[in-house]
Parts: structure tokens; sequence; C-alpha cells
């Protein structure tokens, strides 16, 4: 890694630890008042090599770092606030289950699941809108999908 990237990272790191950040644009913006002459591009890459995702707190969606997270968000409340506010659809396929979220969102609810970790879940792979949950050999999905239903009520 370039030393800029290191710099420009940890500047990104700054800016979302120091108050809500919304959008990849208001950090351009607020890397550009920095002196830094980045690309929508490059700020999307930065923000995924940090691990900074979305999270919605106080009814507004805003970037956090894993840091911030914490296992206690993440904990069984947590997670049944995030699968009520961001899964529309739940589908087994086989031992994996296809959860649909409101586009942009399948990394929120990803991360809550990887955070529990949850015995019954080997992982997850987030899309933009898909969010695809490995069940665990020894498990059925079918009782997975109905944990998670039960959570989006």
């Amino acid at each position: 890694m370039t030393e800029a990237r290191v710099r420009r990272q940890k500047a990104i790191a700054d800016l979302i630890r120091g108050g809500p950040i919304a959008s990849q644009e208001e950090v351009t913006e607020r890397l550009a008042a920095q002196g830094y002459a980045v690309t929508q591009a490059t700020v999307s890459r930065d923000l995924d090599q940090i691990g900074a995702v979305k999270v919605k707190r106080g009814g507004s969606l805003a970037y956090a770092l894993p840091d911030q997270l914490g296992d206690s968000d993440w904990a069984a409340g947590r997670l049944q606030r995030i699968i009520a506010d961001w899964v529309q659809t739940v589908e087994a396929a086989g031992n994996i289950l296809v959860l649909r979220t409101p586009p942009g969102s399948a990394h929120l609810v990803g991360a809550a699941i990887d955070q529990t970790r949850l015995a019954e879940i080997a992982g997850t792979v987030s899309g933009d809108d898909t969010l695809l949950v490995v069940v665990r050999d020894g498990f059925a999905a079918q009782d997975v999908k109905a944990k998670i239903d039960a959570l989006r009520r």
C-alpha cells in the first residue's frame, strides 16, 4: 500500500470518527477540503478497504468503522432490529438462504449476522440488495429461515 493511500485512508477514518458522514460524495468533498484530489471510485475502494459500513442510527444512515460498532452493538437485540428494518424477503435454497434488502443495504445485514457469530451460519456474501447466508452442515436451512423470519416481525 502506498504512503499516499495510507494517509488518505487515515484521513477518511478520522472524518468518520469526527461525526456522521452519509455519502461517498460527502467524503470526497471533505477530503478535497483537506487537499486530497480523489474520485468517488477511489473513496469507494478506500471505504471498503478500511471496513466502513453504513449503519442506521437515530433514523439516518451514516458510515461507521468496525471498531465503532463493537460486539455489543450487534447483540441479539440489535440483530433483530437490523433484520426487522432491512430484510424484505428470505428464501431457502439448499443450505443457502437468500435475503433481499433495499438497494445498498445487504452489507448492513451481512455485517450484523457475521458479528453475532451464530453457530448455524458459516458466513455471508453481500451484494447490493441480495445477501447469501451459508448454513453450516448439521443445521437445516428451513430452521434458520424460520428464525430469521421470526426476527422480521
